[in-house]
């Protein structure tokens, strides 16, 4: 493939070096949290013989309740623990199976019980999990070293040098240390770069790319669980969800610009955090604890009573100015590969990260396994970077500009719909039935994703569109739960997942995906168009969007009586 041509500007990064070789391995991965220890467990698993050395800079085992972010899963990401890394049991055990995501639009107010709420009231099908992140980061190292990877903890990267040979015979060399003793080299064949947002290989290759989506976020941990439930005494809105458990949802306080998430972890603690725009709130409003709680006294003034007033004492906090990046590139035929935060971030709003990592990770193993097998992998290579950038952009596209509307009680939850089957369409059955590498069934199916993919571009500036002209006030006065059960191809959506199986043949199930898409699609640009119109009290330009048998969402998700 044709390389970036920044790859070989650096000789300290691309020229061979005549270091000596203390040690050689297959593979090295640089980082031993979430995406180096399961890229490590997949490639064992899948080629017992292959070397794998894993090199982290903290010490195991590391603290529970470990400071990083990626909590939540949801399927994707939950599927590839779970199944391929053959986990579930580890999940089911020592963390919280999850109640979905959970929408409040609370902006201002402590009565939550009287906001618009979206959710499920009952478990959907395919399982997602909240994770403790520092819990299963210990567990992964144990696991990996049980299966014959060599993890080295507490030990530094000093050096890189690749090798541009692409005939594989020179090695790519790590020069690091551990404890600060005398430095070691490391000769390997494949180089995977999985150090977070340190991002070695991405900087000194100089891919680095911005993606224009300007957010910050703060975030903290405290003891103890938050349960909403506890927030409200109506007998009637505590019964919505069976079981009664809204504190095992990933909550989403909703306002305009921003969300603050709720994330409960086995270990006992609770995940907070502000997410923002970076315009319409300010990081230097929130970037202190003291400063958080000030910003949520004003925006989400129940979460601020609980914190001062409550048992929950702080164990942490942090922030980041534009956590979202991109990277001009992730795999390379030169035999180098970056997975996780150390290439590309999106944003935590629907928490893709798992799900990218799960991604990046299949596709690394795919071209180790075809170079073991001296099959050619470069034009691969490039095939996997060209589709992870478009399901980068195609994710990117459901939060790019999106924020303003994010307090919308009217608009809102029709995204969140669109976009979770969007979502689910596509993607999710992919991953599920195991057919990322299947370069034969994207080429198939091209023109369908071509219209998914125009479809969702044409949503989500309606949804923007539809946000900003509203003139009456977003919302209700009555509270409601919109709930997600009720939606019963949404449900369908959900079970499909659940039933696909490795292997299982899924152009009928994308076929019929994309054609429920175009339905809806249709049915909320025509919905858009009427309440538009009600709104500007003049006529309805389009008659009712679809008569009662036909519609896909009830009059209930359009804020009309039910």
């Amino acid at each position: 493939m044709n390389e970036n041509p920044s790859l070989m500007k650096s000789a300290e990064v691309t020229g061979n070096s005549n270091d000596r070789s203390d040690d050689t391995a297959d593979v090295a991965i640089i980082g031993g949290g979430l995406a180096g220890l399961t890229l490590a467990i997949h490639l064992r698993q899948r080629q017992p013989d292959l070397r794998v050395h894993v090199i982290e800079r903290r010490r195991h085992p590391v603290v529970e309740g470990a400071f990083k972010v990626g909590e939540s899963t949801v399927e994707i990401g939950a599927h590839y623990l779970a199944d391929v890394l053959g986990l579930r049991a580890h999940l089911e055990e020592q963390h919280l199976r999850k109640f979905g995501f959970r929408f409040f639009f609370s902006d201002g107010r402590s009565d939550i019980d009287r906001c618009t709420e979206i959710g499920v009231s009952r478990v959907l099908p395919t399982p997602s999990w909240q994770v403790d992140r520092g819990r299963l980061e210990n567990f992964l190292g144990v696991h990996a070293r049980s299966l014959g990877v060599r993890f080295d903890c507490a030990a530094v990267v000093r050096r890189i040098a690749l090798n541009d040979d692409d005939t594989g015979v020179q090695p790519h060399r790590i020069t690091y240390d551990i404890d600060g003793a005398e430095p070691r080299t490391l000769a390997v064949r494949w180089l995977v770069d999985a150090s977070g947002r340190a991002g070695l290989l991405k900087k000194k290759l100089e891919l680095s790319v911005a993606n224009d989506h300007h957010a910050n976020a703060v975030w903290w941990r405290v003891e103890g669980h938050i349960d909403p439930d506890d927030w409200s005494q109506d007998a009637e809105w505590l019964a919505r969800c069976d079981p009664p458990d809204r504190w095992r949802s990933t909550n989403h306080l909703c306002g305009p610009g921003y969300w603050v998430w709720l994330i409960p972890l086995a270990s006992g603690a609770h995940s907070l955090g502000i997410v923002c725009d970076a315009a319409m709130h300010p990081i230097e409003r929130m970037n202190t604890f003291d400063k958080a709680l000030d910003w949520l006294r004003q925006h989400q003034p129940r979460i601020a009573h609980v914190l001062t007033d409550g048992d929950h004492a702080l164990q942490d906090f942090a922030f980041l100015r534009n956590y979202s990046y991109d990277c001009a590139q992730v795999f390379s035929d030169q035999r180098w590969a970056i997975t996780g935060e150390a290439g590309c971030f999106l944003d935590p709003f629907y928490s893709p990260g798992t799900d990218f990592i799960a991604i990046a990770n299949t596709y690394i193993v795919d071209l180790i396994e075809r170079d073991r097998q001296k099959k050619p992998f470069a034009a691969r290579a490039q095939m996997y970077q060209q589709l992870f950038s478009s399901f980068y952009e195609n994710t990117l596209s459901l939060y790019q500009g999106q924020y303003a509307l994010f307090g919308d009680a009217h608009v809102m939850p029709l995204k969140v719909i669109w976009d979770y089957s969007y979502y689910w369409a596509l993607l999710a059955p992919i991953c599920f039935a195991e057919r990322l590498t299947d370069v034969a069934m994207f080429s198939r199916l091209k023109e369908r994703f071509a219209t998914a993919r125009a479809l969702n571009v044409q949503m989500q500036a309606m949804f923007t569109d539809w946000s900003r002209q509203r003139v009456l006030p977003p919302g209700g006065s009555q509270p409601k739960l919109l709930d997600q059960c009720r939606i019963d191809w949404f449900h369908a959506m959900n079970q499909a997942l659940a039933d696909l199986r490795k292997g299982d043949e899924i152009d009928a199930l994308i076929i019929h995906n994309v054609a429920r898409l175009t339905a809806l699609a249709d049915e909320l640009q025509q919905a858009a168009a009427r309440d538009l119109a009600l709104s500007a009290a003049t006529p309805p330009v389009h008659e009712p969007a679809v008569d009662e048998t036909a519609a896909l969402l009830t009059a209930e998700w359009y804020g009309e009586p039910a």
